[in-house]
């Protein structure tokens, strides 16, 4: 299970798949809903939750994509159950009390950290600058 708001994918999403899918055989992505996306990076999306549920779904990286809960973060792992949570190699919202929700899920989650690939050039952040730059 990976989460992620997933609103520009780029290459550094697509090798972050295919790391988190090494780790077993089946891929759960979690989106992040409009509103809390909004909360978390500080403006809303260039695509709504929809949109970036679609595209996931359709470029078919992940075995199957969910949209989180709007409220808790947390409940959608004990809804899905997986047996392994990776994080990307920057991701640091919601990190912090994980492992005290599993706990309390009373769930055994292996919690990996995936390598980054190129942030220099393929990270959301930069991508979004640029094309806000550019138009």
């Amino acid at each position: 299970m990976i989460f992620g708001t997933f609103d520009i994918v780029h290459f550094g999403h697509i090798h972050m798949f295919e790391e988190a899918k090494a780790y077993g055989d089946r891929l759960v992505v979690v989106v992040a809903r409009d509103a809390n996306a909004e909360k978390i990076k500080g403006m809303a999306p260039f695509h709504s939750e929809k949109e970036r549920k679609g595209l996931l779904t359709y470029i078919s990286l992940a075995d199957e994509v969910v949209l989180g809960d709007k409220n808790d973060p947390y409940k959608i792992i004990s809804h899905i159950k997986p047996d392994i949570i990776a994080l990307g190699y920057d991701q640091k919202v919601f990190v912090d009390k994980l492992v005290h929700a599993i706990s309390d899920f009373k769930l055994e989650i292996r919690i990996v950290r995936l390598s980054a690939w190129k942030p220099e050039k393929f990270k959301t952040s930069k991508i979004r600058r640029y094309i806000e730059k550019v138009t």
